[in-house]
């Protein structure tokens, strides 16, 4: 399948602070593909260079064909942007403000009103349509914030950490709309800093951190990195001494590394259960309280980790 997204080492300074670090990948037509990372980790920028908002400092990338530094007016037909900062008037009901960017974006008459009432059954707010933005919940507020980037039929559409702040309900309903936006032929980029939606959403994840793009593949080729290891957590208290806990642990069988971030522990090994009484058994004889244990099989945040040594979501 054509690639409709190909990035060319893109980077973005500002003064001697380098936020995009020479970032390449590609995005074939039909696939959502996410970039996954912490906060801080250069999503935003990379979205905002790709839609043209910010010029890169050097590097390219080509949408439909066209490079966003040379021809940023065709891009932008290209694609649609579903920002982390509503872009709604709040005393406008949820129709009106489709119109009014519907109107922004070239649409008039009874094309923009047909392609408004589209949208509006898209995002599941039909019967909300003439309700004031004010009145809503901040997961429908979302919905028509995803309503805005839809109206033009955009053949890529970039969401930027979409969930963010929302309600468990709300988050499920975003969810969803994105997949079936995908199975009817929409091509996503979706950035986001939990790992549990990019396991649930992407055809392929691309894992960025302070800038660079470390790794990027399916979540099988991904986790395959980590083999075929289970990581168990550790939660213990802040006053205790976690890197005396990690050194003992690491003289212990099937301990393969082990990673400590504030109060916890993370131990990668080949049998979790099998160490279990042993990590234990070690924290106890030096007076250290575990609060609470999880043994996770390989994921993405697997992934993170075994990649810089840190927690997804410090």
């Amino acid at each position: 399948m054509a690639n409709i997204l190909e990035v060319q080492n893109l980077v973005k300074n500002y003064g001697a602070f380098q936020a995009v670090k020479g970032v390449s990948f590609n995005i074939q037509e039909g696939e959502i593909f996410s970039l996954l990372g912490p906060n801080g980790a250069g999503k935003t920028t990379t979205i905002s260079m790709l839609s043209t908002l910010y010029q890169p400092t050097s590097g390219d990338a080509q949408i439909a064909g066209h490079s966003i530094v040379k021809e940023p007016m065709q891009v932008k037909r290209a694609i649609g942007v579903v920002p982390q900062e509503l872009a709604l008037y709040e005393d406008l009901s949820a129709k009106e403000n489709l119109v009014f960017w519907g109107q922004m974006y070239g649409l008039s008459g009874k094309a923009l009103s047909a392609r408004v009432d589209e949208v509006l059954e898209q995002i599941g707010l039909t019967d909300k349509a003439r309700d004031k933005v004010k009145t809503y919940s901040g997961g429908m507020k979302r919905r028509v914030n995803i309503g805005v980037g839809l109206l033009h039929k955009p053949r890529l559409l970039f969401m930027d950490e979409p969930t963010v702040g929302i309600d468990p309900q709300s988050r499920r309903a975003i969810l969803d709309t994105v997949k079936d936006l995908n199975q009817h032929g929409m091509t996503v980029l979706y950035t986001t800093h939990y790992m549990e939606e990019a396991e649930e959403l992407s055809n392929r994840v691309g894992i960025i951190d302070h800038g660079e793009l470390i790794a990027i593949g399916t979540q099988k080729e991904l986790t395959k990195q980590v083999g075929e290891n289970e990581t168990l957590l550790l939660h213990i208290g802040e006053q205790e001494e976690p890197a005396a806990l990690a050194t003992a642990l690491k003289g212990l069988p099937n301990v393969l590394d082990i990673n400590v971030v504030n109060a916890e522990i993370s131990v990668v090994t080949s049998s979790a259960k099998d160490i279990l009484a042993s990590v234990v058994g070690a924290a106890n004889a030096r007076g250290i309280k575990i609060h609470s244990i999880d043994i996770r099989e390989p994921n993405l945040e697997a992934v993170f980790l075994h990649l810089t040594g840190r927690a997804l979501r410090d």
